[in-house]
């Protein structure tokens, strides 16, 4: 889905920005240009990245706690 309309970038490129080590969203901002025109995409793309980030450390979890 698109989050960021002006520049055309994707969930899906804000959830890979996060994997490559954008940790917050000014990280993803200046990596993709994210809310650099309107601005109205940036709860959105915040939400994007909580959820991911707390995915990832979801994930890692339970891999520790299977290892």
């Amino acid at each position: 889905m698109y989050i960021c309309i002006c520049n055309a970038v994707t969930e899906r490129e804000i959830r890979h920005a996060v994997d490559l080590g954008a940790h917050s969203f000014h990280d993803v901002s200046n990596d993709l240009g994210v809310a650099a025109c309107c601005g109205k995409c940036k709860k959105d793309a915040c939400r994007v990245i909580r959820e991911h980030k707390a995915g990832l450390r979801d994930m890692r979890a339970l891999v520790s706690a299977a290892g």
